[in-house]
C-alpha cells in the first residue's frame, strides 16, 4: 500500500468522519452486495429479466446534468485558468467547501475507489482514487474504468495517482461545487450525485486534470471520439473526432455501416474521451483512457444506433429513463410507442404531457460489450491518427464536411467551431456558441493556451493528420433535415478516407476543401442533386456575417490567443472579400 495513498485516505476521513470505511476491490462479490444493498434502501430499481443484470437509478430532480456554472478551476494566478471557466481561489475554495466536507459522511460508508485510466501496460495509462459516499458512484466507476487491483498495481510501480473526494452531501444546488485543483493536481466534487459530477474519472480528471497534465508532459487530453474504418481489402485508418455533449458522437463511434457488405466496416475505440500522443514515427498516437460509455439515451434507437442498444442490454446502468411496469425502459425516440402504465424519470404515472424520459437520461454500460468493439481497443500504443473531426449542431451556414488546409488552419477550425447546446448541462438549449474542439467546459487552463498547446503538438507531427469539419444538422428553409445522418454518416467517411489517400475530388472554397458532388460516394442513396448542392454549398455572404462572433471570441480569450489564430481570421476574411 502506497503510504501517500494511505495518509489521503486517513485525512479525508478525519475530514468527512464516516462511520464505515471501504477499500474497493472492483469484484463481481462488491457489486452484487452493493446492488443488493441499493435494492432495499431503493437506490437501485431492478429492471426486466430481458436486461440481466441491468438497473434503474433515479437522480434528484434537482441533479440531472453537468453544472458548469458550478464548475470552478482553482489555479493560483486566475489567469491561468482563463475567461472561459469558472475561477476560484484555491485557499477560499479548501475554506469553504472544507467546511461542507466537515463531516458531511456521519452515518455514511466512505468508500476509496482506486482507477486506472487506460489499458494497463499503456505509457498515458494514470491512476486517480476517489473517495466517495456514494455507492451508486462505485457502480459506475466499475464500469466506466479499470477499477481496484489493477490501479493499485500501477500506482505501486510508480506512486502517483490523482485524489478526488466527493460526497453527494445534501444534493442542494445551492451548496453544489465541482472544484479542480491543477497544481495539486487534485479534484473536489461535492452536493452532485449525476454522473460528469460525480464520476471523477470522467469529465474531472480524463479532461480537466489531464489536460493540464498533457500541456506540461506534451500530450494531449480531449473530448473526442475514437473509431475504426476498414476499406475493402483490409486497409484500415483511425479517426478522432470532437463533437460537444448529445451532438452525435457515441452513435458515430459505433456506426452500423450500411456499405459492410462491400467491405466498409466501422469499428469503436471510444465515444468521448481521448488522450493523444506524439509517436517516435512522427505521427499522432491516440487511446481511450475510459473503460465504459455513458451514453445519452433519448434518441438512441435500433436506427440511430443499434450497437449502443445491445451494448447496454446487460450488466448496464439506466439513468433517468422511463420505465414500464415490468421494467422496460423507455425514452423519447426508442423507436416503438409508451407502453401502458408508464413511470416518467421521477417514478410518476407519465400522463403523456411533457417528457418520460429526462432528455439528459443516460445509460452506462461496459465497452466489452459493445459488438463493434475494436481489437485495438486495449492496445497500450494506442492507435496512429489518419483524420481528426470536428462538428457540431449548425442548421444553416456550414456544410456536410470540409477540409482544413493544413494543421494551422485546421487549428483554426476547431477553435473557431459552434454548436447548438443540449440538455447535457443546465444551461439553455438550443442556443448558439463558441465551443472550441469541444472542450469549452472541459479545458481545465487558458483557452489560449491551448490552443498554443495544439500549435506546438502539430509542429512535432511529421506526419500529422488531415483535419476535417462535417456538420450532420443542416436545414433547410423549411426546417427540414437535408442529411440522412447515422449510418449514413460512412459516406462522409469514405470521401475523408480517400482525401487521405490522395483520391478525392474536391473544390478549393474559402474556408476550405470542399467535396465536389461526385466525389462522394451516394450510391443506392435517394438524394437529389439541388438537396446535395445545398448540403455542400459555402455562401461567402453567410460566412462574412460568422466572422465578428469568431473575433469577438478571440478578443474574449485576450493576449495569451497565439498571434497565428488572428493571422488565420484575418486570412478567412480576405478570402471571404475575394469570393
Amino acid at each position: 500500500m502506497s503510504s501517500s495513498l494511505q495518509q489521503w485516505v486517513d485525512e479525508c476521513e478525519a475530514l468527512t468522519r464516516p462511520d464505515r470505511v471501504h477499500w474497493c476491490d472492483g469484484s463481481d462479490a462488491e457489486a452484487a452486495r452493493l446492488t443488493a444493498e441499493m435494492l432495499e434502501d431503493g437506490t437501485l430499481h431492478r429492471l426486466h429479466p430481458s436486461f440481466p443484470g441491468c438497473f434503474l437509478h433515479r437522480s434528484a430532480p434537482s441533479d440531472v446534468a453537468r453544472t458548469e456554472n458550478l464548475t470552478f478551476i482553482c489555479s493560483r494566478d486566475p489567469d491561468d485558468a482563463g475567461p472561459t471557466n469558472n475561477w476560484m481561489d484555491p485557499d477560499e475554495a479548501r475554506a469553504r467547501v472544507g467546511e461542507l466536507f466537515r463531516g458531511c459522511m456521519r452515518g455514511r460508508t466512505l468508500y476509496v475507489v482506486p482507477y486506472l485510466m487506460g489499458p494497463p501496460d499503456s505509457p498515458l495509462g494514470r491512476v486517480g482514487v476517489e473517495i466517495t459516499d456514494s455507492p451508486y458512484v462505485v457502480l459506475s466507476m466499475r464500469i466506466m474504468t479499470r477499477m481496484g487491483q489493477v490501479a493499485l498495481d500501477r500506482l505501486e510501480s510508480n506512486g502517483a495517482f490523482v485524489p478526488g473526494l466527493h460526497s453527494v452531501g445534501e444534493l442542494d444546488p445551492d451548496r453544489r461545487f465541482i472544484l479542480h485543483f491543477p497544481e495539486d493536481r487534485l479534484i473536489w466534487s461535492y452536493g452532485s450525485g449525476y454522473g460528469g459530477n460525480a464520476l471523477l474519472g470522467k469529465k474531472c480528471f480524463a479532461l480537466r486534470i489531464a489536460s493540464v497534465l498533457g500541456r506540461d508532459e506534451g500530450w494531449l487530453a480531449e473530448h473526442m471520439l475514437l473509431m475504426e474504418l476498414e476499406a475493402p481489402g483490409g486497409d484500415r485508418i483511425y479517426i478522432a473526432g470532437a463533437f460537444p455533449s448529445a451532438c452525435g458522437k457515441t452513435s458515430l463511434a459505433m456506426l452500423v455501416s450500411p456499405l459492410e457488405a462491400q467491405g466498409l466496416r466501422v469499428r469503436t475505440l471510444g465515444d468521448d474521451i481521448v488522450w493523444m500522443r506524439v509517436g517516435e514515427d512522427g505521427r499522432l498516437w491516440a487511446l481511450n483512457p475510459e473503460a465504459g460509455f455513458f451514453g445519452v439515451a433519448p434518441g438512441t434507437s435500433r436506427k440511430t444506433n443499434p450497437n449502443a442498444l445491445i451494448t447496454a442490454r446487460a450488466n448496464s446502468l439506466y439513468t433517468n429513463v422511463a420505465v414500464s411496469p415490468d421494467g422496460i425502459p423507455w425514452w423519447e425516440g426508442i423507436g416503438f410507442d409508451p407502453p401502458p402504465g408508464l413511470l416518467d424519470w421521477q417514478g410518476r404515472p407519465w400522463d403523456g404531457r411533457g417528457p418520460a424520459a429526462h432528455p439528459n437520461a443516460r445509460f452506462t454500460a461496459p465497452a466489452r460489450q459493445c459488438p463493434s468493439l475494436s481489437p485495438a481497443y486495449d492496445d497500450p500504443r494506442g492507435v496512429p491518427i489518419s483524420a481528426i473531426l470536428f462538428g457540431g449542431r449548425r442548421h444553416q451556414t456550414v456544410p456536410l464536411v470540409y477540409q482544413s488546409f493544413d494543421w494551422e488552419h485546421g487549428v483554426f477550425v476547431g477553435a473557431t467551431m459552434a454548436s447548438r447546446t443540449t440538455a447535457a448541462a443546465t444551461a439553455e438549449t438550443n442556443v448558439l456558441r463558441r465551443d472550441p474542439m469541444a472542450m469549452l467546459p472541459f479545458c481545465g487552463y487558458h483557452m489560449g493556451d491551448y490552443f498554443r498547446h495544439w500549435l506546438d503538438i502539430g509542429r512535432r507531427l511529421t506526419h500529422p493528420p488531415l483535419i476535417f469539419h462535417v456538420n450532420w444538422f443542416r436545414q433547410d428553409s423549411a426546417g427540414r433535415w437535408l442529411w440522412p445522418g447515422y449510418g449514413e454518416n460512412v459516406r462522409v467517411l469514405i470521401w475523408i478516407l480517400e482525401r487521405i489517400r490522395g483520391r478525392a475530388r474536391a473544390a478549393e472554397t474559402p474556408i476550405g476543401w470542399v467535396p465536389t458532388p461526385d466525389s462522394l460516394h451516394l450510391e443506392g442513396l435517394d438524394m437529389a442533386r439541388p438537396v446535395l448542392e445545398e448540403l455542400l454549398r459555402v455562401d461567402p455572404a453567410e460566412w462574412r456575417a460568422e466572422t465578428p462572433g469568431v473575433e469577438e471570441f478571440f478578443r474574449k480569450i485576450g493576449d495569451r490567443l497565439p498571434a497565428a489564430l488572428w493571422s488565420q481570421l484575418r486570412a478567412l476574411e480576405s478570402r471571404l472579400a475575394s469570393g
